[in-house]
């Protein structure tokens, strides 16, 4: 076994962190502002915001629904949002019956409404399946938000297909990942304030 100093791995990791959330508070405010807008818009029409991502987008995708439904800081009204990863019947009947890059816009097809609000999460900006299920989004009127990272070098084809590009800062996706987890924090924090 290699001899590990912890100390030194423990500062790198955090200060690797605070410099890329120094970058997305310099950078990012103004998609940020569009990003919660939609949503507010949405909510405020009674319609819901669906989360959906793979792996750890997956897991954020539920974090962030959850917020919404239960409580963030505050008590207030319950906010309609689900992730649609969480669905195993559907995910693995999908996935074995049609493909598994259809397992996220088949749902979107039967449950998804104009109005609502499909917010795929993916750190690559190149999952199949979230991608399709935000193509299937836009045709049906259904507002579309990618959130990822920063300097995809497939965005101008991605724009086709969403509403918005969140591209926070991040060259590993564990970077990518706390910045995403963070955005969807402040998209609650900021829903506390104006939702009784």
């Amino acid at each position: 076994m290699k001899k590990l100093n912890l100390k030194t791995l423990y500062q790198k990791e955090i200060n690797n962190h605070i410099q890329f959330t120094d970058i997305l508070l310099e950078e990012n405010y103004v998609e940020f502002k569009k990003f919660f807008e939609i949503c507010f818009n949405s909510i405020k029409s009674q319609n819901k915001l669906i989360f959906f991502g793979n792996g750890g987008s997956a897991a954020d995708a539920q974090h962030i629904a959850t917020e919404l439904v239960v409580r963030y800081k505050k008590n207030r009204k319950s906010i309609p949002a689900l992730a649609l990863n969480t669905d195993t019947s559907a995910i693995t009947a999908i996935g074995n019956d049609f493909s598994f890059d259809q397992i996220f816009s088949r749902q979107i097809e039967s449950l998804g409404q104009e109005g609502d609000v499909a917010i795929g999460i993916t750190t690559s900006g190149k999952s199949f399946n979230v991608l399709n299920a935000l193509k299937l989004a836009k045709k049906k009127k259904i507002k579309s938000i990618l959130l990822t990272k920063k300097n995809l070098k497939n965005e101008k084809k991605l724009k086709q297909i969403t509403n918005l590009i969140l591209g926070v800062p991040g060259s590993e996706t564990a970077r990518i990942q706390e910045l995403h987890i963070l955005i969807g924090h402040l998209l609650c924090s900021a829903l506390d304030e104006v939702i009784s």
